[in-house]
């Protein structure tokens, strides 16, 4: 597990993290036009592809369900995670165990995503299994916060 500082400092995980947030920033706004958006799906596809296993298949099943239920989302990096966005705002991610040398992986929701039920709800799932009813729960999840 990844150890954290008792004192207000980053660790260094925390540290590389709003690097890469930073570059992504860069490299985000610099692109224009047409091919910006296919430019943000490569990128969210190569972090897919550069990931260990079982957190690049958690991850490639993420991709492929919410680009089939909400294929208006844009797919961008934030923080290293594929994620997914509207109007510019993240909705969706997925947050990769090895990461943060965390015993499973996440799919979380921004504030933007309408999950509201009741008085409290969830905005982030353990991601540990690549199975027919993961997937079919992530679209319910996905349709529901883009309601």
């Amino acid at each position: 597990m990844a150890k954290q500082q008792q004192d207000d400092t980053l660790s260094d995980v925390e540290r590389e993290a709003v690097k890469q947030r930073a570059a992504e920033l860069r490299a985000q706004s610099s692109r224009k036009g047409a091919g910006k958006k296919e430019k943000d799906r490569q990128d969210v596809l190569d972090v897919i592809e550069s990931l260990p296993e079982p957190d690049k298949g958690l991850a490639q099943m993420v991709h492929e369900v919410v680009s089939e239920v909400a294929p208006d989302l844009d797919p961008k990096t934030w923080y290293g995670f594929p994620s997914y966005a509207r109007d510019g705002k993240v909705l969706v991610f997925f947050q990769q165990a090895s990461k943060f040398d965390e015993r499973y992986s996440t799919l979380g929701f921004q504030t933007n995503a309408n999950l509201d039920e009741g008085a409290m709800w969830p905005t982030s799932y353990a991601l540990v299994s690549d199975t027919p009813e993961v997937r079919e729960r992530i679209a319910a999840l996905v349709r529901q916060a883009i309601s």
